[in-house]
């Protein structure tokens, strides 16, 4: 679901030493980082906490065009591993011809409101789900995990419940 973590982060983003003010992001971006190696993922360190409603809603469009996944997965490198702005146009755009989209198609329609009620809905269902932080994984209905956790973290949940 395309779930908007932060909607409350302005149109033009927020900077990160704003958002979070006294704190020390190294050691967050320590162990994303840590994460990101055990599966081949590379973390950029980020100054700005992006809006991302509108890649959201052009995420969107792609699941409508069939080309979710890979706009997804490209939208993903594009924040995290090349640390672009992804609630600029321009980069929505890039990487929407990037997934086999048409760039102003994609603009167009994630900015002409048709795709607001699906990112309310999902607001909703992440309301009753309790979802604080993403990625979140809900095994059997009844265990979280929640964030860049360590792959320890999975096998010991599955072997409880195997």
């Amino acid at each position: 679901m395309s779930y908007e973590l932060h909607p409350e982060t302005p149109p033009g983003g927020l900077l990160l030493s704003e958002r979070f003010k006294g704190r020390d992001l190294a050691p967050f971006y320590a162990q994303l980082q840590s994460r990101g190696r055990e599966l081949g993922i590379v973390f950029q360190k980020h100054t700005l906490l992006s809006n991302s409603r509108l890649a959201l809603l052009a995420s969107e469009y792609a699941r409508d065009r069939g080309r979710h996944d890979v706009f997804h997965e490209n939208m993903f490198q594009a924040y995290l591993s090349r640390a672009r702005d992804i609630g600029r146009p321009e980069v929505i755009g890039a990487v929407a011809a990037e997934s086999g989209l048409d760039a102003e198609e994609t603009l167009a329609a994630a900015g002409d409101g048709r795709y607001a009620s699906r990112l309310a809905q999902a607001a909703g269902e992440g309301r009753l789900l309790g979802l604080t932080g993403i990625p979140l994984f809900i095994v059997n209905n009844a265990y979280r995990i929640t964030g860049a956790q360590p792959l320890e973290v999975f096998r010991d949940l599955l072997d409880r419940l195997a």
